[in-house]
């Protein structure tokens, strides 16, 4: 299927473009907010653009993590993430298991750190406040104001898929089958592919990179918030069937944004659909099934 299976927005209205965002009414933004409610209580992923990120800082970013990646692998267990202690670091070749069900850990390396947000976040927390309905529209981004402080696991991570010289194992996968875990993700591809999203039909269809823009999804955090009102739709990333492609490097930078860590996550709707829960201990939860 076309990259049109996969909804675009325009975020002209509310991008970083826009100096003061402040000086935007709510009532402005109402079109946009609808527009992004309605895909992700639907297929739950999307690709913004006219979001404002200026693409040679992306591809800088593409840059670097290349160079990192590219250094032998003793040099980048050099600094590891460790277990149990912290976020932070290296994770290298198949630590990973996304999908439990899969017999072989995952192919990819992954470098994860605490970033400044540069506003963009924040300002697509506020449109989907107001696509919410929410009666403050600061409200989620009241939630994640400790975003690259103590206190906030929102975490970038640069994601590295190496060309695959040796044998794939039965059932390995580049990227397991999964949902995100928190609030919503920012997603920067590069040009190779191979993202698929689970459809509403659950059948698993291409996001094809769009230049220039992001994709946006939403998590498992809040769709337990909106009590299965907005969607964490599965996605995943398999070994190539083109033996081109198999020996292409991948690369992707995933902003995973979560809200603060004694956020308590009560259902918005005041259903009580699910019990309240602080964002640390439901993120430490879900951690716990991959490594």
């Amino acid at each position: 299927m076309a990259a049109s299976a996969i909804p675009v927005v325009d975020f002209q209205k509310y991008g970083l473009n826009v100096a003061d965002p402040t000086s935007v009414a709510s009532e402005v933004l109402e079109t946009t907010a609808r527009e992004i409610y309605d895909v992700f209580s639907t297929i739950g992923f999307l690709y913004l653009i006219n979001h404002g990120v200026e693409q040679r800082k992306v591809d800088d970013m593409f840059t670097a993590s290349k160079a990192f990646f590219d250094q032998p692998v003793e040099e980048k267990r050099k600094c590891a993430r460790v277990q149990g202690k912290n976020y932070h670091g290296y994770v290298a070749l198949e630590s990973e298991t996304l999908n439990p069900e899969r017999q072989s850990a995952d192919l990819k390396e992954a470098f994860n750190f605490t970033p400044k947000d540069d506003g963009l976040t924040e300002r697509v927390l506020d449109v989907l406040s107001i696509g919410l309905k929410l009666e403050d529209r600061n409200f989620l981004r009241e939630c994640h104001s400790l975003i690259g402080n103590k206190g906030n696991i929102t975490t970038l991570r640069s994601l590295y898929y190496p060309p695959l010289a040796g044998t794939v194992k039965p059932g390995q996968a580049r990227c397991g089958e999964h949902s995100d875990y928190g609030t919503v993700t920012l997603l920067f591809q590069d040009d190779i592919g191979g993202l698929e999203v689970m459809n509403t039909d659950d059948v698993y269809v291409p996001a094809q990179p769009v230049p220039g823009a992001i994709v946006v999804n939403i998590g498992d955090l809040m769709q337990r918030w909106t009590a299965d009102k907005l969607r964490a739709a599965k996605h995943r990333v398999l070994i190539p069937e083109s033996e081109l492609k198999k020996h292409q490097t991948r690369q992707s930078l995933a902003f995973f944004i979560n809200p603060d860590d004694d956020t308590i996550i009560k259902c918005l709707d005041g259903s009580d659909k699910y019990e309240p829960i602080s964002c640390l201990d439901y993120l430490n939860y879900k951690f716990s099934q991959i490594y």
